[in-house]
């Protein structure tokens, strides 16, 4: 009894009662449900958003050709999209308090999913079912990998756990890899913007680059956010850290950066491009800094690890292909104002036809089944008599039309 009470004896069993404390043991079930309720909001959060943007888009589609632009503030569809939109990122939002960064980041692949499913459900074109199922093969092998990699995200991503106090977060921020780590983000993050701003390098990877690391320590600070609000709701206050409004601050001004790039990324390259590769590269950013500031991987084994790579790697592939697929859209090619053209201003008044509207058709001069069309709308050759080089002095005649009979 004596030497289990010594001085020496106490001192080494403090270090291991903080161990214990600190450090959940992997096998605990609680930081498991933990686990599944922020994948469950992260993957909630996304659907909605996914279904969201798809109604505002329908409510956009429905209103091209009002002449308010401002039309779809009165509809229904539009403000319920909205507020599914707000409900979405408040789920997304809240999941971050929950899980670790490093597995409710790759998650945004049900977006993903699920724009790829509406798309194909609310298809307008009618197809065979050959052709459909050749024209969508690369979506549905896309979706269903996407969803195999979701699964193994969920359930072999990392299992650590702790308090986000101001205490923690601020120990987390001084601490010297994230410190190394911000030094090489920032250090590449000026090589890029100078690259893209005085070289006018408009390369894809750049400006996704940019974004990606923007959004890293966007989601850092978001999980700062929403853990320190859910500590406070829990009973232990917060707010009153300086360092709350230091992430605040922080999350805010990354986010609006980081809209900006995907902006003009948007003007300048399809969307499908950048919802692939900006999956790719955010994803990639955001794991190796929640790896670096929240320690994520901490204690974790190989398998795993391993098993955790595996499913990121199969949910880009997946995304890829879901991505690759998309129609590409065509940009509206207008026909020709002939009422700038000289001579052309009373045609119109005349009754005559510049350019029959066949079918609806919107490509210019791109009509379908011409050898059954009428002989008067098949075009007519327009001969030209070439110009008769004189000598100098001698004005050379002008260019002139013939017009020919239909026996012609």
């Amino acid at each position: 009894m004596e030497g289990a009470n010594s001085p020496n004896v106490r001192l080494q069993q403090i270090p291991l009662a903080t161990a214990v404390v600190s450090v959940q043991p992997h096998t605990d079930a609680f930081s498991y449900k933990e686990n599944l309720i922020g994948a469950l909001l992260a993957i909630f959060g996304h659907l909605v958003i996914s279904i969201a943007l798809n109604l505002q888009k329908y409510s956009h589609i429905r209103l091209a050709g009002s002449k308010d632009p401002r039309a779809y503030f009165k509809t229904k569809t539009w403000w319920c999209g909205l507020f599914l939109l707000v409900l979405g990122e408040l789920g997304v939002f809240s999941s971050y308090a929950f899980a670790p960064l490093s597995l409710i980041v790759p998650l945004s692949a049900v977006s993903v999913i699920a724009s790829a499913i509406i798309g194909i459900i609310f298809i307008k074109e009618k197809w065979k079912p050959k052709e459909f199922l050749r024209r969508y093969v690369l979506s549905f092998v896309g979706c269903g990998l996407a969803i195999v990699g979701t699964y193994l995200l969920i359930t072999f991503g990392p299992n650590s756990h702790e308090k986000m106090t101001g205490e923690n977060i601020t120990r987390h921020l001084v601490s010297w890899p994230f410190l190394l780590y911000m030094l090489v983000e920032i250090i590449i993050f000026c090589l890029l913007l100078y690259f893209y701003k005085e070289k006018n390098a408009n390369y894809i990877v750049i400006i996704l680059l940019l974004v990606a690391l923007l959004g890293s320590m966007t989601v850092v600070t978001v999980k700062a956010v929403a853990g320190m609000i859910v500590v406070s709701i829990q009973g232990n206050l917060q707010l009153n850290y300086p360092i709350f409004y230091i992430m605040l601050v922080c999350m805010i001004a990354t986010a609006v950066f980081q809209a900006t790039f995907l902006a003009q990324a948007s003007q300048l390259y399809d969307s499908s491009q950048i919802a692939s590769i900006g999956y790719i590269l955010s994803t990639t950013v955001a794991i190796t800094a929640g790896a670096t500031f929240y320690l994520d991987f901490t204690g974790e084994d190989v398998l795993h690890i391993c098993m955790f790579a595996l499913g990121c790697l199969i949910a880009f592939l997946g995304v890829f292909l879901i991505t690759r697929n998309r129609k590409k859209s065509v940009p509206f090619e207008p026909y020709i104002s002939m009422d700038a053209m000289p001579g052309m201003q009373n045609m119109h008044d005349k009754g005559i036809a510049v350019q029959p509207d066949l079918k609806a058709s919107f490509s210019y001069g791109a009509l379908e089944n011409n050898d059954n069309m009428p002989e008067i709308y098949t075009p007519a050759t327009l001969p030209i008599v070439q110009e008769q080089h004189g000598s100098r002095g001698v004005s050379a005649p002008p260019y002139r039309v013939l017009e020919h009979s239909k026996k012609e």
